[in-house]
This record gives structure tokens, C-alpha cells and sequence, in this order.
């Protein structure tokens, strides 16, 4: 259980679901983890259980889409570790509405959290990064990055938008030696509270519909567990995966394989 042993990770949206899952991975692997999200509370509480647990664990407030803010929170990886070696940008928000329903409002939001974010931070990181000569960005994407979905179509975008990202950087940094590989995760449908909480803002009926649809469409039958998700996150942070950069490592039940 030493893949990750003494890496700098900071993993965003770490206070719950595939965030949280990623994070408790990497340190049980070895690994120095800096926890962040908007949620403080939850952030702060399961940081101090991982610490009692002999972890290596931090948290600092993040809100991904302020630029000055993350700075302020590379600046206190750097004061705690000197260093970042691993960056999991999984912060992100499902707002479910077709296209003639979402507002605008909805649209810049869902791509301010799950696109302007990621590019900040992987601009962060790759400053960070290339002065030691290596690292690994992991930006979270989606299997709904590649296909479309009626109910999302702002998730859609967003997620699209991360993968094409993720390519023309990890080839820049790729190009320029910096030794830094960067690779999409693109998780199916998983059993986290953006799932079902998503579901709840279009009413029960649409919900139903939505929940069928879903275990009609995977052929493993099922939802993804964070940990699952979490495996594929350790290998693409991990010197498993050397030669993989602008990649998308798709895990999703099958459901795109039909």
C-alpha cells in the first residue's frame, strides 16, 4: 500500500463522494493529501478523522473558481509539503434541465465550476509542477463528456470541454519536457450525492424515469461505488500509468461499450 509514498496530492471536491473516495485511497497508499472543498464543515470533519486514523491528511477551503483563492491554497500545499507532486481536479456540480428549460444563469455556473476550474487549476499545478520536473493532473471528466444526455446538457458541454482541455495541455507539457503527464478520468454514473441529488431537483416522476433509464443503459446492472472510481484515480497518479498522458481512462459499468 505504498504506490503514492510521500506524494503531495491535493484532490478538490474531497468532502464527499468520488472526491473523498480518492483521497482516502491515495493516503492509505502512502501518500501526503490536501483535502479541498467549498463544503468546510464536512472538509474539516473528515480530515480530522483521516489524521486519527495516522494519516497524513489537510484541509483547506477551496472555492475552484476563484482564481486568487487557489493560489492561496498551492501556497499553503507549499508551506506544508514544499511540493505538489499529484492534482485531482474532480470538484464539480450537475444541474439536470434540457435545453429549452436551463437557464443561463445554470449554464455559466455548471461551466465555471466543471471547466473554468479546471483550468485554473491545472494552470496552478503545471507552474508548480514543472520546476521539479515532474507530476500527474487528473482532471475528472465523464462518460457525458463523450455522448449527450437530453436532462444535461450544461454537464455535457462542461465535461466535453474538460477532455479536449486535458489533450491540447498534457501535449503542450508533453512538448515542453516539463515531465508532467496529464490524463482524464471519466467516470459512468456512480452512487454519490450528485446523482441522487441531481435527480431530485427535476421531481420524483422524472427521477423514476431517470434511475430506470440508468439501470436499463448499464449493463454491470449497477451504479459505480466511489471506490471504484477511486482504483482507476490511483493508477493514473501512480508511475502505473508512465507513458499516459492526454488520456481518458474510461470507467463506467460498460455503458459505453453498446
Amino acid at each position: 500500500m505504498t504506490r503514492l509514498k510521500n506524494k503531495v496530492c491535493l484532490v478538490t471536491g474531497a468532502a464527499s463522494g468520488i472526491g473523498l473516495a480518492i483521497a482516502e485511497l491515495f493516503l492509505h497508499e502512502g501518500a501526503c493529501v490536501m483535502l479541498t472543498d467549498i463544503n468546510a464543515e464536512s472538509g474539516e470533519r473528515h480530515a480530522e478523522r483521516l489524521r486519527k486514523d495516522g494519516l497524513t491528511a489537510l484541509f483547506e477551503r477551496l472555492d475552484v473558481t476563484d482564481e486568487a483563492h487557489w493560489k492561496q491554497v498551492m501556497e499553503a500545499v507549499r508551506e506544508h509539503w514544499g511540493c505538489l507532486d499529484v492534482l485531482v481536479n474532480n470538484a464539480g456540480i450537475a444541474i439536470l434541465a434540457d435545453v429549452e428549460a436551463l437557464t443561463l444563469a445554470q449554464w455559466r455556473k455548471t461551466n465555471a465550476v466543471n471547466l473554468d476550474a479546471v483550468f485554473i487549476g491545472t494552470q496552478q499545478a503545471i507552474a508548480a509542477m514543472k520546476m521539479q520536473g515532474a507530476g500527474s493532473i487528473i482532471n475528472v471528466a465523464s462518460i457525458e463528456g463523450i455522448i449527450g444526455e437530453p436532462l444535461a446538457p450544461a454537464y455535457n458541454a462542461s465535461k466535453g470541454g474538460v477532455r479536449i482541455f486535458t489533450r491540447a495541455v498534457a501535449a503542450h507539457c508533453a512538448r515542453q519536457g516539463y515531465g508532467i503527464r496529464i490524463n482524464n478520468l471519466c467516470p459512468g454514473y456512480a452512487a454519490t450525492a450528485m446523482i441522487t441529488g441531481g435527480m431530485e431537483t427535476v421531481g420524483s416522476d422524472l427521477a423514476q424515469q431517470f434511475q430506470a433509464y440508468l439501470e436499463q443503459r448499464i449493463p454491470m446492472g449497477r451504479l459505480a461505488m466511489p471506490d471504484e472510481i477511486a482504483k482507476a484515480a490511483l493508477f493514473l497518479a501512480s508511475d502505473d500509468s508512465s507513458y499516459m498522458t492526454g488520456s481518458d481512462l474510461v470507467v463506467d459499468g460498460g455503458y459505453l461499450a453498446q
